[in-house]
């Protein structure tokens, strides 16, 4: 039985190595790693005097995780810029919080192997909780210097409007 309705011949399901995040309208520039898209519902447990001795279960309120994005270190300077709103030392007493524009909707948009649009969420109401300029350093390794964002969000859905893309199929020539 086919699992994709427009690419009947396809079984795989999605790797997790093509995304793009987008905020403001402009792709974020080397972001090489999102967090898990999460969300948990808490159970309210009641009972009534006269029902038998089992517990009935309801859902409760529903909380997002925070999602952490990550780069490598370049001049780019979206991540800092947008943490710099949230919390800006020196920039004098009560101007230290952009109250008007700390928050921020994203789009995370997902794509197959072939580099198509394949699936895309909207974030919404984010701001940074977190930022960190620059890992560790060290002088005896051998690793890219990468740089995190966690944002704190009010949830998160999948744009229907993404349809499932159509494979191209490679011919010989």
């Amino acid at each position: 039985m086919a699992q994709f309705s427009v690419n009947p011949n396809r079984f795989d399901p999605y790797k997790n190595l093509k995304f793009r995040v987008k905020w403001d309208g402009r792709y974020v520039a080397g972001v090489s790693k999102v967090s898990a898209l999460k969300r948990t519902t808490e159970v309210v447990e009641h009972r009534e005097g006269g029902d038998p001795s089992t517990v009935r279960r309801s859902p409760g309120q529903t909380k997002y995780e925070p999602i952490t994005l990550e780069r490598g270190v370049t001049h780019d300077l979206e991540f800092e810029q947008w943490a710099n709103k949230v919390w800006n030392l020196g920039s004098g007493l009560g101007s230290e919080v952009s109250l008007a524009d700390f928050r921020k909707d994203l789009i995370i948009e997902f794509y197959n192997e072939a580099g198509q649009l394949a699936m895309a969420y909207k974030v919404y109401r984010c701001w940074p909780s977190e930022y960190q300029a620059l890992p560790e350093l060290d002088a005896g390794a051998n690793a890219v210097a990468i740089q995190t964002l966690t944002l704190q969000h009010e949830g998160w859905e999948r744009d229907y409007d993404v349809k499932e893309p159509s494979e191209p199929s490679i011919t010989e020539p």
